[in-house]
């Protein structure tokens, strides 16, 4: 039996198969298909008689064939999946008509609150300025109280977090003052100590680091000491184990090389005097 259909416009096709599923008065988990399918078709009929455009017609199309898909393998005994569980061959087709109402429904709605909003109109706010320069108070205490803060509690995150900072920091750097770069005279200090030694002809390795101070001093007077014992000038003594270490002038007669001013050639070797 032919159903009339009046040629209203619809939206797609899943438009037009809602719209036959609310005429027939069906259940949308249980489409009769082939119902569905007919009456679908009888609308696509109409749709080519009144010579519609092709990109509207082709999505038609494609349900109309989607239709005749199911309805065939409708026909055919039902597919089973892993579980052992039948196949609806509608189940993809329900699936894509709940969504497409739920967003139309959804769509009404919007349009319903967008038409109550066109009557809807707001003054602008008119407060004095007193009003709108008014702060309220804020009390410490009762914001600490009213976030469950206390000051015991306050006090620990402060404990916690400079027992933080003082893992990070390096315990031997720390310590260190102000880093200054010494400034010597290379020539000048080998030759204070040269002239000290052979004035005196001997005395302790100790005394002789200890007359000037600063750590440059001390690796100068030590690299003076190696160079004129290489040369023969002076030797060291060191009567025992851990004792005190004695240098001594030894006699020109035992230098390697005659007398020369071995110190200024050294120290122009360093490049600066103030290494």
């Amino acid at each position: 039996m032919a159903i009339e259909l009046k040629l209203q416009a619809f939206e797609g096709p899943l438009d037009l198969l809602l719209h036959l599923i609310d005429k027939n008065k069906v259940n949308i988990y249980d489409i009769p298909i082939a119902l569905i399918t007919q009456q679908y078709m009888e609308y696509i009929d109409a749709m080519t008689q009144r010579d519609m455009q092709m990109d509207t017609m082709s999505e038609f199309l494609v349900m109309a064939a989607t239709l005749l898909d199911i309805k065939s393998r409708m026909l055919l005994p039902a597919e089973k999946n892993e579980e052992g569980e039948e196949i609806d061959p509608r189940e993809e087709l329900v699936r894509q008509l709940l969504e497409y109402k739920t967003y139309k429904y959804m769509s009404f709605e919007l349009r319903e609150r967008e038409a109550n909003a066109e009557g809807v109109y707001f003054r602008r706010q008119q407060l004095p300025d007193e009003v709108r320069r008014y702060k309220e108070p804020v009390d410490p205490d009762k914001v600490l109280e009213q976030a469950g803060v206390t000051l015991p509690g306050l006090y620990q995150v402060f404990q916690e977090v400079m027992k933080r900072r003082e893992d990070l920091r390096d315990p031997i750097r720390a310590d260190f003052g102000r880093i200054e770069k010494e400034t010597v005279d290379t020539a000048e200090t080998m030759q204070f100590v040269e002239r000290y030694i052979m004035s005196r002809r001997r005395c302790t390795f100790r005394k002789l680091l200890m007359l000037r101070s600063g750590r440059m001093y001390t690796v100068v007077t030590f690299l003076t000491i190696l160079e004129l014992m290489k040369r023969g000038h002076i030797y060291a003594v060191q009567d025992e184990n851990f004792g005190e270490i004695e240098i001594e002038a030894n006699d020109r007669s035992q230098w390697i090389e005659d007398e020369e001013d071995f110190i200024s050639e050294w120290a122009e070797e360093t490049d600066s005097p103030e290494e």
